[in-house]
């Protein structure tokens, strides 16, 4: 596929898998750069740091299979981890079918993708950065957690997304410093380091995504279980990773139970769980600085 196209401008296109058709996007040239959305997220979630990147990188990015413009063929069910990596292994092939190992990057549950693809099909990842991926099975009160999420999705078929991202918010945010976070924003936002504004029907996109997550696939993937034998056999190409505002809380541990398993270190990033979003330039930075290094 021909991949010489503007850095801000993607080139776009389709690609049918079993059960589903993915709309994915290409910036750039050069090694091949996945990167996989998480939560309700889809190919957007990258606007800020694709175009930076694909100076150096061939930079793909997707809408997962069920959300945005990644249609499933029947109707919506419970989502399972291995057909997503499949999905993204499809798609390497689709955009780098000479075979060539991939860098790839994934945020939360498109972290939890990125584990199961190296895990799965390790000739075709040269390395893997995982950002919080909410792995709880790692953690020695997984039952617990299990029982969280399931409260989370109880919400929301009870009454609707706001109770459920109440219920999420007052179980992985930290309990207290609630004004003086909202004091650093307002700070932030004075300074100018806000965030540039997403295009409203991003975010109406984005927003309609969130039945399904909630529903089909937030259970399921905190569910999940790595394959730690697996990985453990190509530890030196996973690099778990966490938000500095982060440490202690829920969506970061299984990070730092990942790292200890795999005899490595956690790597962070800016922010907390949404720090691409909060702070995408310096994110993207940081992203660039462990790459080039593997």
């Amino acid at each position: 596929m021909d991949t010489v196209h503007t850095m801000t401008e993607p080139k776009t296109g389709t690609l049918k898998v079993p059960g589903a058709t993915l709309h994915y996007e290409v910036r750039g040239t050069g090694p091949v750069l996945l990167l996989i959305p998480g939560g309700a997220g889809d190919a957007a979630a990258y606007d800020h740091a694709a175009p930076a990147l694909a100076d150096r990188y061939t930079v793909v990015s997707y809408d997962p299979r069920g959300l945005s413009r990644s249609p499933l063929d029947g109707p919506p069910g419970d989502q399972r981890v291995d057909v997503h990596s499949e999905d993204a292994f499809l798609l390497l092939d689709a955009v780098a079918p000479d075979g060539e190992p991939a860098y790839v990057f994934g945020c939360s549950s498109g972290a939890i993708v990125a584990v199961d693809l190296l895990a799965r099909h390790p000739e075709r990842v040269r390395l893997a950065i995982a950002h919080e991926p909410p792995l709880v099975e790692l953690l020695p009160d997984a039952e617990t957690q299990r029982a969280f999420f399931a409260e989370v999705r109880a919400a929301y078929r009870r009454e609707g997304i706001g109770a459920a991202v109440a219920v999420m918010s007052a179980g992985t945010g930290p309990a207290e410093d609630a004004a003086e976070d909202a004091a650093k924003d307002a700070k932030e936002k004075a300074a100018g380091a806000e965030p540039p504004p997403r295009p409203a029907e991003v975010i109406d996109r984005m927003m309609a995504n969130f039945p399904f997550f909630l529903e089909h696939i937030l259970c399921p993937f905190t569910g999940h279980t790595p394959d730690l034998e697996a990985l453990e056999a190509v530890s030196e190409r996973l690099v778990p990773a966490g938000g500095r505002d982060s440490h202690g809380l829920l969506l970061y541990r299984p990070a730092v139970a990942l790292a200890e398993r795999l005899g490595t270190e956690v790597v962070d990033f800016p922010g907390g769980h949404t720090g691409l979003s909060e702070h995408p330039a310096e994110f993207t930075e940081v992203l660039r600085g462990i790459l080039p290094r593997r």
